[in-house]
């Protein structure tokens, strides 16, 4: 990267916007994972809008539920869930408290901690295959459920912080339907990505899985 990241926190109020204006806001933003390992420092380069009750694609759409409590806010919180029996996904909530929203986070560039990332990610050949994937990203971070609701605005001690990082340029952000997404939230071109990124996951369409007979 040609000049060096803004370390600036980002306030409550940056999350506390419209998820659609909040989601390619973070692009180039430095998530800092802290924990007993050490810390992690990640560019973002990849994430998705879910906008809770108006998005058939959101965990939040049919209403509040114990799994999905801290999508209602307040903005600038950490969502965890757990998928497929197997790995957890990492997003952050964002709008008015009340009104489910946030963003998850796809994919990134990890800055600072690769070493600890490469131990919990033996399979990646490279080091952009580290984050490339909302999986991959919450494996080599540590991310687990015990980080759900977890308030990224919190300061220093937090586990999980946000700053201001580098965002792009206007011109290199890339917007189109979301990964998996199936039904009638399909359509809607909430992924947003840096062009050309090596740490960018690719696109897959959204398959159904097939009924057990």
């Amino acid at each position: 990267m040609s000049e060096s990241p803004d370390r600036t926190p980002l306030p409550r109020d940056f999350f506390d916007r419209p998820v659609l204006e909040v989601a390619p806001d973070l692009l180039g933003r430095t998530l800092v994972r802290t924990s007993e390992a050490g810390r992690i420092e990640l560019r973002l380069t990849e994430v998705e809008a879910y906008a809770g009750a108006i998005d058939p694609g959101s965990h939040a759409f049919r209403g509040r539920t114990a799994r999905n409590a801290a999508m209602f806010g307040p903005p600038g919180h950490a969502y965890v869930y757990f998928t497929y029996g197997m790995w957890h996904c990492l997003n952050l909530v964002c709008g008015p408290e009340g009104q489910a929203s946030g963003v998850l986070l796809r994919a990134g560039e990890i800055l600072v901690g690769a070493e600890q990332a490469r131990k919990r990610r033996l399979s990646a050949r490279y080091d952009e295959e580290l984050a490339k994937g909302p999986a991959r990203l919450a494996t080599a971070l540590d991310v687990a459920r015990s980080l759900n609701g977890t308030d990224a605005c919190a300061g220093p001690d937090s586990p999980l912080t946000l700053l201001t990082g580098t965002p792009p340029p206007a011109d290199q952000v890339r917007n189109g339907p979301r990964t998996g997404v199936g039904g009638e939230g399909a359509p809607h071109p909430w992924r947003f990505w840096i062009d050309n990124d090596p740490t960018v996951s690719p696109y897959r369409a959204h398959v159904p899985r097939k009924r057990r007979s």
